[in-house]
């Protein structure tokens, strides 16, 4: 079984933010396989699927960004997924916005979400997708500019990031290794 995860925060007033573009891929995800997200387990909502015979686990952490590894770690523990089955779909602001970057191990860099699941797993041995949201303005603190929702010209740019990371996460869940690209 593969595991996906979107990060981001829960609640309506953190959509179109450049936190929650992984909750944004996911949401498109499940509407390109015809499933919706419904069911609670382990503090995120889940959806079990299949993807091209391959058994595929969707998951959103209502944990809030900074604890998402409590989420992913406990459903990694009971659906017996290895690190190596996960993939991770997250904002960058070190990347320009409407890229991605895809990498199979590695640091979690200034992201906290991030951070939060690598320290839970006790490994950086899974995939992430990296989707870029641009960075702050010079002197804009960082938390703010990630919780304030993207105007319409910058999410139009970002959705094209948040299209490659679900083409991404298909590849994936077909159990195929993603290669390092942007």
């Amino acid at each position: 079984m593969r595991l996906i995860v979107g990060l981001g925060n829960p609640g309506a007033e953190f959509d179109n933010t450049p936190h929650n573009v992984g909750f944004a891929a996911l949401d498109i995800l499940a509407k390109d396989l015809g499933v919706v997200f419904k069911k609670k387990r382990k503090n995120g909502l889940v959806i079990e699927t299949t993807f091209e015979g391959n058994d595929v686990l969707l998951l959103k952490p209502l944990t809030f960004m900074n604890n998402s590894g409590d989420c992913v770690f406990a459903i990694a523990q009971k659906y017996r997924i290895e690190p190596k089955d996960i993939c991770v779909i997250l904002d960058d602001v070190d990347l320009t916005a409407g890229l991605c970057r895809i990498r199979s191990n590695g640091s979690a860099g200034t992201h906290n979400g991030l951070r939060s699941v690598t320290a839970r797993l006790g490994t950086t041995e899974f995939t992430r997708i990296r989707i870029g949201v641009d960075s702050p303005a010079r002197g804009e603190d960082l938390a703010e500019y990630v919780l304030t929702k993207m105007d319409s010209a910058t999410r139009d740019i970002v959705s094209v990031g948040i299209d490659k990371a679900v083409n991404y996460a298909k590849i994936f869940m077909k159990g195929e290794n993603i290669d390092d690209t942007k």
